[in-house]
């Protein structure tokens, strides 16, 4: 029986000796992958709010110029000095168009001369100094051959100090480089012509900043793509995943007879080198089989989950609006604000009634948490306010109102508990990308819970007890979240020194295995 399990033990270790190199290799990667993102100045645009003296037309005008009846939502917002109407046309969010809120123009090419301006603050910064090359290089007040503020705004941004844009793209579908994990679509990617080709991707629509990378981060994503997540093998479909689960239950099945080997059996005291290979094996392997059957289990429960079957739901309710709801009295609305400047303003409908959903100005104390989401973990609640469309009333509580009128367009039950989320947990992990998000519990359909991004419109993600295995198992043995209290760089030792250990594993129990086929061939 002994010869057997040593006979499965060496069948099984040379079965799983380049898969687990390569998980092992690219997995002590990661941590200094995410440690050498391209240096950007900040994930959050701190817009300087709307600016009343430049409402010179009504949104209602606006689109009735443009022969515009019904449109998804939209926005004010500001660039190259200028000030103007996004508004989306679809629910997709394909087809964003620009009017200046002066004349009511529209601004053409708008949606990607947005992107571009996103991309320059992000890259570049949003005040002081680093604010220098968004400062307007044209006003309105300045002679021009034609006064025009969608010109003066085109001019301003296309040729604004800092990096020179390269290239303007728009994505919508994920690839290789923009992946899955980032979330946002549809998102533009801006290439910076520099030394390091920095990308940066950005969603228009609601101002926030996608995803950055550069040559370097390419390179080692690239690395992990071929040797972590095997990629290639993605035109397999769920074979791939299959594959996988078969390597990871090999693996794990291997390092369980090698524990049952070594708490069986002693090592003889010799100098010989065979037995010197076998001991440090045996010692070394006992080190790193408790990261091999963290590793392999998660990892192999994480590829099951891909391929069990996902219940459809779709992320986004539809709402269109009409012309009459484009008539905002935006000095009602400031009386209603108060002293507090508006930052921004958008539509939502729920049980049949529009508001308008003001957002007072943030203070930038506050907004400085979102500079960067990875390190902070962490985003302020925004004040909101919900006004009613006609007799511009104020609903109480209405950003709760209407995460829980969101929640029902995906359970019909009635909620056990709504609670804001400004913080990622092992729950709501930051593989989600939204904050503030509001959590809606219910006692229904195994505890099943929405996770809400009501600014959006947006179900980010839903999450029942029995996702949480999975979940928790991936998070704490694959990725060691339980290291979590001793910080990110304990976390990314901890993960680092388990993969060294299953290449050293590895490496001794090869050359353990060329000895013993060396001396039988003797």
């Amino acid at each position: 029986m002994r010869k057997k399990i040593y006979k499965w033990h060496r069948v099984l270790s040379l079965v799983i000796a380049l898969p687990v190199s390569l998980w092992a290799i690219s997995g002590f990667m990661h941590p200094v992958m995410t440690n050498i993102r391209p240096s950007i100045a900040t994930q959050f645009l701190a817009a300087p709010g709307i600016d009343p003296a430049q409402l010179n037309i009504s949104l209602k005008v606006c689109l009735q110029q443009h022969h515009i009846d019904s449109f998804s939502n939209m926005h004010i917002v500001q660039m190259g000095g200028q000030q103007f109407y996004q508004v989306a046309l679809d629910d997709e969010h394909l087809d964003i168009r620009y009017f200046s809120t002066r004349d009511g123009k529209l601004l053409k090419g708008g949606d990607q001369l947005y992107a571009r301006f996103l991309a320059k603050t992000f890259l570049e910064g949003n005040t002081g100094k680093d604010r220098a090359e968004q400062q307007p290089v044209f006003t309105a007040s300045m002679a021009m051959p034609v006064h025009d503020c969608c010109m003066i705004a085109t001019m301003n941004v296309m040729n604004s100090h800092g990096a020179k844009i390269a290239g303007v793209e728009q994505i919508t579908h994920f690839d290789d480089e923009y992946k899955y994990i980032n979330r946002l679509l549809p998102a533009y990617k801006v290439s910076f012509d520099r030394g390091d080709g920095i990308r940066i991707y950005v969603e228009t629509f609601s101002g926030r900043f996608g995803y950055a990378v550069d040559n370097k981060r390419s390179a080692f994503d690239t690395f992990f793509g071929i040797c972590h997540t095997w990629q290639w093998m993605d035109a397999l479909g769920d074979t791939k995943y299959y594959f996988m689960i078969a390597l990871t239950s090999a693996a794990f099945l291997t390092t369980v007879l090698g524990l049952y080997i070594f708490f069986t059996t002693k090592t003889k005291r010799s100098d010989k080198p065979v037995m010197k290979a076998r001991r440090n094996h045996r010692y070394t392997s006992l080190i790193a089989s408790l990261f091999t059957l963290m590793f392999t289990f998660s990892g192999g429960f994480h590829a099951l989950e891909k391929v069990l079957p996902q219940d459809a739901l779709h992320s986004y309710i539809p709402q269109k609006f009409s012309g009459e709801d484009a008539d905002i009295d935006f000095a009602e609305i400031d009386s209603l604000a108060g002293s507090r400047k508006i930052q921004k303003i958008s539509l939502c409908r729920m049980n049949g009634k529009t508001y308008r959903q003001v957002y007072p100005k943030m203070n930038m104390s506050k907004a400085d948490g979102r500079t960067d989401l990875m390190k902070s973990m962490s985003a302020p609640q925004q004040e909101v306010l919900y006004i009613s469309s006609g007799d511009y009333r104020i609903l109480n509580d209405g950003d709760r109102q209407y995460a829980v009128w969101l929640a029902s367009g995906f359970s019909r039950q009635a909620p056990s508990g709504i609670v804001p989320v400004t913080t990622f947990t092992d729950e709501y992990g930051f593989v989600n990308k939204r904050l503030p998000v509001w959590k809606v519990s219910y006692a229904t359909n195994d505890n099943e819970r929405y996770y809400i991004e009501t600014s959006t419109g947006v179900l980010s993600t839903r999450v029942r007890d029995k996702d949480l295995a999975e979940g928790y198992s991936f998070a704490f043995l694959h990725k060691h979240h339980f290291m979590d209290w001793a910080g990110k760089m304990a976390r990314d030792i901890s993960t680092m020194f388990g993969a060294a250990m299953q290449v050293a594993m590895v490496c001794i129990g090869l050359l353990l295995y060329f000895r013993y086929v060396r001396r039988r061939s003797l």
